[in-house]
């Protein structure tokens, strides 16, 4: 192979790395705004589950104090 070959398939090669590299990158930025979502969905759904052990605790919605559900007609009709 001649210099010139060569010369060719490591400009190809770095290419390809500064390809991987930015691909990497772009990665990286992603998976840190997925693990931020999955934090605020993981701290909101606490904060329901929270809240509908009060309601449960509480009887819940729809239900008397014995805990059972009442007799009433849903709000659509």
């Amino acid at each position: 192979m001649s210099d010139h070959d060569n010369a060719g398939r490591i400009l190809n090669l770095e290419e390809k790395v500064a390809y991987l590299e930015r691909h990497v990158t772009a990665q990286d930025k992603v998976m840190l705004e997925l693990s931020d979502l999955l934090a605020r969905v993981r701290a909101e759904l606490k904060m329901l589950r929270e809240r509908a052990g009060e309601s449960g605790a509480n009887g819940g919605a729809g239900r008397d104090e014995g805990g059972e559900l009442r007799d009433e007609r849903p709000p659509h009709y």
